[in-house]
């Protein structure tokens, strides 16, 4: 996107420096990496960068509205309520489409936002490899907020551990070492020295829950959490001696709740000129719009895009017994901005935020792109290409 930074880097690219690059990925963390990595980062210009900042600033403004709680409280299934909720979040992710308008501009489009941690850990170790392998000027940089990996590290620590040690602290998932993410768990202990836990390892002892390492059981007094409750549907018979919606006594770090308010249900009630239109299809009342086609129809509880239809008839909504339960979406035309050896590919944004229990509101912490050249962006999209998968994003200073 940026012309002289995608020509240096463009130079600076080799297919054995890549290998290397990505053997380093590997190398550094055995066994863990699980998906692929783009050959190139993104260069966002100044521009483009201000109107990104500004999209999420007004998406920001909403979720802080006085009455933003109240109406998501029907975005918390009641079956899957877990008490113990902070007053916001602690994590916001924004995702954009990249996009051109009417006047040739390239602009940011809200595709989904989830009050859920994104890759935090993992992601400043790639923008670091990029850096070291690659042609990255020095005009760009993938931090906000902090100028140095040490200061990065140092304030998702207050973010995550709080006053806590470490031991006291666990990142919880459902079966860690299987899932595609797993390398953001290894990252995340080393810089920050909390373990992954498997909710199937917890042990609860009234209202106190613990596990137990090298033969010791400690007491968990704060949780990070990483664990979806879709996810956990997938082990209907599981035998826990911790269920997630047990009352117990822990501080949430990215509290279970906030992963259904802040989600594609929150994206009816935004507004913006970066916030392509959308609705709950039962707000429609059958009256559906006539041009279908420009329109992606979302489940409101599914995640990593499953369920999204892109090509939908009036007859397919109609048939839809619970449309509360669904959204309608305008659909945006990704811009092919990457320039590739072979061509252009498109591009997405995550904008990743930190909120701590005392700030006023979040703090741009960093970021990651995913380049694609199908259908939709997503690894299941896009097997057999080269140029895309996750990546990282450099923003102009």
């Amino acid at each position: 996107m940026h012309k002289q930074a995608r020509e240096a880097f463009n130079r600076s690219f080799t297919e054995k420096g890549y290998e290397e690059f990505v053997e380093s990925l590997g190398s550094a963390f055995p066994g863990q990496l699980d998906f692929r990595v783009a050959e190139t980062p993104v260069f966002i210009p100044k521009d483009l960068k201000k109107k990104i900042l500004w999209a999420s600033d007004e998406i920001i403004g909403t979720l802080l509205s006085p009455d933003f709680r109240a109406k998501t409280d029907r975005a918390v299934p009641a079956s899957q309520h877990v008490p113990g909720e902070n007053a916001h979040t602690s994590f916001l992710a924004i995702d954009y489409a990249i996009c051109r308008n009417a006047a040739g501009e390239l602009i940011p489009q809200l595709i989904e936002l989830q009050g859920f941690p994104s890759i935090f850990g993992y992601q400043a170790f790639l923008s670091e490899s990029f850096g070291k392998y690659f042609d990255v000027q020095s005009n760009f940089a993938y931090l906000f907020g902090t100028r140095t990996l040490d200061e990065y590290v140092a304030k998702l620590k207050a973010l995550i551990l709080g006053s806590e040690q470490p031991e006291h602290v666990i990142l919880l998932e459902i079966y860690p070492e299987n899932q595609k993410t797993r390398i953001d768990f290894a990252v995340t202990e080393q810089m920050l020295g909390i373990q992954a836990v498997c909710y199937t390892k917890l042990i609860r002892e009234g209202t106190q829950l613990f596990y137990e390492k090298d033969g010791r059981k400690i007491r968990v007094k704060r949780i990070y959490n990483r664990l979806i409750f879709d996810d956990l549907l997938n082990y209907p018979d599981l035998q826990t001696s911790y269920h997630f919606t047990d009352d117990i006594d822990v501080q949430w770090v990215g509290h279970p709740n906030w992963f259904f308010r802040i989600s594609k249900f929150a994206l009816p009630l935004l507004n913006g000129e970066f916030v392509p239109e959308t609705r709950f299809l039962s707000d429609y009342e059958g009256n559906f719009p006539d041009d279908l086609s420009n329109y992606v129809l979302k489940p409101l509880f599914s995640f990593a895009g499953s369920g999204v239809q892109l090509h939908i008839t009036k007859a397919d909504l109609d048939a839809i017994p619970d449309p509360e339960n669904y959204i309608l979406q305008r659909k945006v035309a990704y811009e092919p901005v990457i320039r590739a050896p072979d061509g252009l590919v498109k591009c997405e944004i995550r904008m990743m935020y930190g909120w701590p229990d005392d700030a006023e509101k979040p703090e741009l912490l960093i970021s990651l792109s995913r380049l694609s050249r199908g259908e939709m962006i997503g690894v299941r999209y896009n097997k057999d290409f080269t140029w895309v998968g996750g990546s990282a994003s450099f923003f102009e200073q």
